[in-house]
């Protein structure tokens, strides 16, 4: 008589239903996560490139976070010196126009005005603090009318004389910040000149337009410098410009590299997991099967 031992089949069919319930587990997660693994050890061999790329990743992109960063403050530089630039090219029109003419028509009000600019200017702030306070947080001009300008132009700056850096690449530092006394330095004592010689209130007297002279030399050298100043911040500008570029492109690369150890094929997954399911689905019919089968069906 032939034997039917089914309990052993059973076990061997149970034992693969487990195998192929663990697989599909496994494909599921990957699916819900869309990734091969769970951890980085599970990744095996690739595990230490992939920790090693995500330490490059980390530095690149906090390198282009920097970039940026660096490009605002450096865009602020920009507008309050380009408004230095042109408030100073105004006043230089209108002293010119004053001593050629000999009438002082407005010009008291349009010293003060130019006069509040440059001040707002200088004290220009990013995240409440001096934008030109050379490492101090005290307003670095502090005069707030003509005649509050000191006769020395030192004691009208309380900036300090550090300058700003940022560190924008390996082992790379970008020395940017400028003091409000190297800015508005010249310009102040121009203003102060101005001062002295006024109030500009009728016809020019000949001191009024000796005086308005000498102001207007020491304006246009004053802009010389301001515009140098402006030059170097353009140059920087473009600089942390491009080092942006650099490191989001850098971050982009290793975030393809990353993708490729880490993330799952979904085409294969969707593939796999049907297979999985027909291959558990086929387990389950035969345990079924079998557990149904009795010596009675072979004794008919």
């Amino acid at each position: 008589m032939t034997r039917i031992a089914t309990i052993p089949q059973q076990r061997l069919t149970a034992d693969a239903i487990q195998r192929n319930q663990a697989r599909l587990a496994e494909t599921q997660a990957q699916l819900a996560s869309g990734k091969k693994a769970n951890d980085l050890a599970a990744l095996g061999s690739d595990a230490v490139r992939t920790l090693t790329t995500h330490s490059m990743l980390a530095r690149a992109e906090a390198q282009s976070t920097v970039a940026r960063q660096l490009g605002t403050t450096l865009s602020l530089y920009d507008t309050a010196i380009s408004g230095i630039d042109t408030l100073g090219t105004d006043l230089q029109q209108s002293l010119l126009t004053a001593k050629g003419t000999g009438e002082t028509a407005g010009l008291q009000d349009t010293i003060q005005s130019a006069f509040a600019q440059f001040s707002a200017l200088l004290n220009t702030e990013e995240g409440g603090v001096p934008l030109f306070g050379g490492g101090q947080d005290a307003k670095p001009f502090t005069p707030a009318t003509l005649q509050d300008l000191s006769s020395d132009p030192a004691k009208d700056f309380t900036n300090g004389s550090v300058r700003a850096s940022a560190r924008v690449g390996d082992n790379r530092d970008m020395v940017y910040g400028i003091s409000a006394s190297d800015l508005g330095g010249a310009v102040a004592q121009v203003f102060r000149k101005l001062a002295d010689a006024g109030p500009f209130t009728g016809p020019l007297t000949a001191a009024q337009s000796t005086a308005l002279k000498d102001a207007g030399t020491a304006l246009d050298r004053a802009m010389t410098g301001v515009r140098a100043l402006n030059a170097e911040n353009g140059h920087r500008q473009a600089q942390a410009e491009t080092l942006t570029t650099r490191a989001e492109d850098r971050a982009t690369l290793f975030k393809g590299i990353i993708s490729t150890q880490e993330d799952a094929d979904l085409g294969q997954i969707a593939m796999d997991l049907s297979q999985q399911k027909t291959m558990l689905q086929a387990s389950y019919s035969v345990f079924s099967q079998l557990s149904g089968l009795s010596l009675a069906d072979y004794l008919r």
